[in-house]
């Protein structure tokens, strides 16, 4: 699968993604377009997934219309916490289906008990 990562996406992420070829919006020169200048310029260039962390896409673009899918991470964005979920991720990136939208959720880091 040809795998875009936005701007927000921890670069690291591309190792749990082996078998499938993964660039980043700045790479492609893109990291400055809107969500829909990005979404259309993925779609195409072939791009079959756009992995982001900017959960407001979903409301800001009429996702029916695409043909890329999208997969949000949510709440932690830190490499050490999304490091520790990339099976879950991974997983989230095979099933996913043209035109389709599924967020995984990072917890962040528990706070420490100061008992």
């Amino acid at each position: 699968m040809l795998i875009l990562f936005d701007h927000g996406t921890p670069k690291g992420l591309a190792r749990a993604l082996s078998g499938h070829t993964v660039h980043t919006a700045q790479s492609k020169g893109w990291d400055t377009l809107s969500n829909g200048e990005l979404l259309s310029a993925a779609e195409e260039a072939g791009f079959e997934l756009l992995l982001t962390t900017d959960r407001r896409i979903r409301h800001q673009q009429n996702l029916r219309v695409r043909r890329i899918a999208l997969v949000v991470l949510t709440g932690s964005t830190k490499w050490s916490r999304v490091r520790q979920h990339a099976d879950r991720i991974a997983a989230v990136v095979v099933a996913a289906t043209p035109g389709s939208y599924s967020q995984v959720e990072i917890p962040f880091e528990p706070k420490p008990n100061r008992g």
